[in-house]
């Protein structure tokens, strides 16, 4: 027993002495933030030279490293920043502080172009704001849509729609994406005609973001775009400083598969860089016949002029094509229930190869030329011309729109569908037959004969081809340390060109058209005109920063001239297209004033504590659509310039394992115009305007992050909202036929909720690294008081005020997994993500359906057609860099 306690007392003493010598060591400690903006760097890597020791840093950017006594090299590292060194003595039971670590980015170009794009910096512009960086994007976007990706924000309700590829929506607060800014690079890409954002054009641009910073409410951009919801800047990866590259290889479960390579020469001797990433992208959707064929390219080249001027040429582009699901063909419980979530009905088998009628083909190169020139020490001037030329459109059904017979009696109904087979697919075979064989019409004894050799029914493209340029001037100049001036121009001309041709005649031999007369593939029929939009706007800013406090007031003042020319509409009988295009009608130039103006403040209370406020007013320009009524050059007498007033007010905490930020707005949207269609009870259609329609949209969010260990970290965010209409417009009616001003009708609208996002949602995040190479991570979105797409002219009862159909509350899981790894010397990394891990079944769109009693009245809103969320998927990734 005693050699025992003897042996115990030796080992005791052996291990004290032992721990005396490892605890022979001091701690070093510090902030880690971006050079450009003082911004802090939440989860860089601290690490010991030669060594394994390290810690990353916390959510205000300090760090706390215990380092052995002697001399050290500590190394930073973070993701598209360039690795900076500090060399630091340590002796034992000291505490070194290295104060603030400044990282300057490894992208060339990216504070220059960042003045473009307005960035907002944390804790000094007053704005509500999320920022998804390139790592976050890798994790999450997978086989997603690029939309989708962002979904993880207060406010944010991004879907698959139709499930085409490409084929993603996003509204923010309650505004769809017309109303919803989108900027590359500080160049806005919304359409000019209509504001929308088809986000195929854009396929493969998760492979070359850096940055996504979503603006909520008016934002912090300096230009007159369409940011009433928010304002999403994307930044790409511009020129990377350092050479080397990556290959990466993707495939999902249900058969799509996509290959990416990036490449980067790094700066070179002479001040040149340059930086390439293309993907391919190709087969089969997760939809039923919603296959895509894609390509995608990213191109920046850098070059150094001296040493005040450098010059950056980007490039991006995405040509592809694939089939897509139509709002027209959402699904019935009927189509549910049968044939399930992935089923559409607009494709079906034609001499044994598939033929889909909806197919969207697309090229849109975007090329910008960037000049940033390095005044002196306080002017800074950055310019950007830009380019952009789409061609492409999407095909669709047109048909003959009446009820045609055979001469064996069969009959069939075919504008928009031909007929189906007992699948529920089209049935090609039997409508190549039809179109090859003579069908009649009979109405009221007289017969019309529809002869062998002419199509019933064809598949048509819509084609909306356009060019687009650009210039965009930017001023910065530093008067003192606490006043600075953003000034500049921006200056856009965009021509657009609209027209159905024949794809084809599916089986037939011609298409008789109104105008054209007889046409095969590749002619023009049903329009044909020019839309034709100039835009020139100038803008300033001032910022007051001092201490704790910073300020801005800016403004914007801009003129919009609109134009349109019709080759179709104006013609008596039959012409050639030559002569079509040789004549056009061409209406008046339409000229109108906009304006804007915004200001805001933060305080930082303290280290930890800061509150803004900000608030704005906008006049905005209606788009193009409403400036001409019945789609042809007769000019809206009653255009008038949207409102909108926007105020908010916020509060963000930060310390070092906690954030949290929460923020309050109102926002009112006045004299909206809507231009829409309806059939009157002796079938005659009217098209109806409204320019005064008004909604307001209110609401609270939050979102928070807390690291429980630097293996450990979760989050959460919650928004809540209140968007309803405010008052019953009044609607101008004009006769489809003579487009004479027939009357005036109410809408009934007051009080409705705005459809199409959840007005409640809650998120839940955690990442876990349970290795060295292995992290885990998990997302959940829950959303609630989701109304119905409803038509405006649908609401024509007075007695009829009752909400739309509220789609049931759901949530989804998606979750990751990420193996880090060397395969032949090269850093390679194997991902997995599993979206809806829990397989739940929900509605992610729907439309909403009136039900009447016998006497005509409303009595019930109820379910009509929609889209369910896709079922359990999976992505599998290999990176590897070089």
């Amino acid at each position: 027993m005693l050699m025992q306690r003897i042996k115990l007392l030796s080992s005791l003493m052996i291990l004290l002495l032992f721990s005396g010598t490892v605890l022979a060591q001091g701690l070093v400690r510090g902030v880690v933030q971006d050079n450009n903006t003082n911004e802090t760097l939440i989860g860089a890597t601290v690490l010991i030279k030669g060594t394994t020791v390290g810690v990353t840093t916390n959510l205000d950017g300090s760090f706390l490293l215990i380092a052995p006594e002697g001399d050290h090299t500590i190394l930073f590292h973070y993701v598209g920043y360039k690795e900076v060194k500090r060399d630091v003595s340590v002796k034992d039971g000291s505490t070194y502080n290295l104060g603030t670590i400044l990282m300057e980015s490894s992208s060339i170009g990216l504070n220059e172009v960042s003045v473009f794009a307005s960035m907002a910096v944390d804790r000094e512009t007053p704005v509500a704001v999320s920022t998804i960086s390139s790592q976050t994007i890798e994790e999450n976007l997978g086989s997603q849509e690029f939309p989708e990706v962002m979904n993880y924000s207060p406010s944010v309700y991004a879907t698959k729609s139709g499930g085409g590829y490409g084929d993603a929506r996003i509204n923010v607060r309650g505004f769809d994406q017309r109303n919803v800014a989108v900027m590359i690079n500080g160049i806005p890409v919304n359409d000019m005609e209509n504001g929308w954002v088809y986000w195929s054009n854009w396929a493969g641009l998760g492979d070359a973001t850096r940055t996504i910073q979503i603006q909520r409410g008016l934002g912090a951009s300096k230009l007159a775009i369409n940011s009433v919801g928010g304002t999403i800047n994307i930044v790409t990866k511009t020129t990377d400083a350092n050479k080397g590259g990556s290959l990466m290889f993707a495939a999902t479960e249900y058969g799509r598969f996509k290959s990416m390579l990036s490449l980067s020469t790094g700066k070179l001797k002479t001040g040149t860089a340059v930086t390439f990433v293309g993907s391919r992208t190709f087969g089969k959707g997760y939809i039923d016949a919603t296959w895509a064929d894609a390509w995608s390219y990213f191109l920046s080249v850098s070059q150094e002029i001296g040493k005040s001027h450098q010059l950056v040429l980007t490039v991006v582009g995405a040509p592809q094509q694939h089939g897509q699901r139509d709002g027209y063909y959402m699904l019935d419980s009927a189509m549910y229930e049968t044939y399930g979530a992935k089923y559409t009905r607009n494709w079906g088998w034609r001499g044994g190869e598939l033929l889909n009628e909806r197919v969207n083909y697309y090229h849109k190169p975007q090329i910008a030329m960037n000049w940033y020139w390095n005044i002196n020490e306080k002017a800074f001037l950055a310019t950007s011309g830009y380019i952009s030329f789409g061609n492409g459109g999407g095909s669709g059904p047109l048909g003959i729109g009446k009820y045609l017979k055979t001469e064996g009696g069969d009959g069939y109904y075919m504008k928009y569908e031909p007929p189906q087979n007992a699948s529920g697919q089209y049935d090609w075979d039997l409508m190549a037959d039809l179109n090859a064989q003579d069908m009649f019409y009979i109405n009221d004894g007289d017969t019309t004969l529809y002869p062998g050799g002419e199509s019933k029914h064809i598949i048509r493209n819509s084609v909306n081809n356009h060019f687009w340029t650009g210039i965009l001037s930017t001023l910065k100049y530093e008067f003192t340390k606490s006043l600075k001036l953003t000034a500049g121009i921006d200056a856009r001309n965009y021509v657009g060109e609209h027209y159905r041709e024949v794809r084809d005649l599916v089986g037939g031999d011609y298409w008789v058209d109104r105008r054209f007369g007889e046409t095969t593939v590749g002619d023009k029929i049903a329009y044909w005109n020019d839309g034709i939009v100039t835009y020139g706007g100038l803008f300033a800013q001032m910022e007051f920063t001092s201490g704790n406090f910073a300020a801005f007031l800016g403004g914007t003042i801009s003129n919009t001239w609109t134009k349109r020319k019709d080759y179709y509409n104006y013609f008596d009988g039959i012409v050639t297209e030559d002569y079509a295009k040789d004549n056009p009608n061409v209406s008046e130039t339409l000229s109108n004033f906009g304006w804007n103006v915004k200001g805001g403040a933060n305080f930082n209370i303290n280290e930890k504590n800061n509150v803004f406020i900000n608030a704005g007013a906008y006049s905005r320009v209606p788009f193009f659509r409403f400036h001409f009524l019945n789609y042809q050059n007769d000019v809206n007498p009653d255009l008038q310039n949207e409102k909108i007033y926007a105020a908010e007010i916020g509060y963000g905490f930060i310390a070092k394992n906690f954030r949290l930020n929460i923020n309050g707005y109102y926002t009112i949207w006045d004299d909206i115009s809507q231009l829409t269609s309806f059939y009157t009870e002796d079938d005659t259609r009217v098209n109806a305007f409204i320019s005064d329609l008004k909604e307001t949209h209110l609401g609270v969010e939050l979102d928070a992050q807390y690291t429980i260990t630097r293996w450990v970290n979760i989050g959460g965010l919650l928004s809540i909202g209140d968007w309803r209409y405010a008052n019953d417009p009044v609607a101008d009616l004009y006769d489809d036929q003579t487009h004479e001003l027939i009357g005036q009708g109410t809408l009934y609208l007051k009080d409705l909720k705005v459809p199409d996002q959840p007005q409640t949602q809650l998120g839940l995040n955690a990442n876990f690294r349970i290795a060295k190479r292995i992290d885990l991570g998990a997302q959940y979105l829950y959303y609630a008081n989701l109304y119905a797409q409803y038509t405006l002219e649908d609401r024509k009862d007075p007695n009829d005020r009752a909400q739309a159909w509220k789609l049931p509350s759901y949530g989804v899981v998606n979750a990751r997994a990420a193996w880090r790894f060397q395969l032949g010397g090269l850093d390679s990394q194997l991902q997995i993500n599993a979206y809806n891990l829990f397989n739940t079944v929900a509605l992610a769109e729907a439309e909403d359906k009136v039900i009447k009693d016998d006497d005509g009245n409303v009595t019930e809103h109820t379910f009509k057609k929609g889209y369910w969320i896709w079922g359990r998927n999976w992505n599998f990734a290999l990176k590897i860099n070089f």
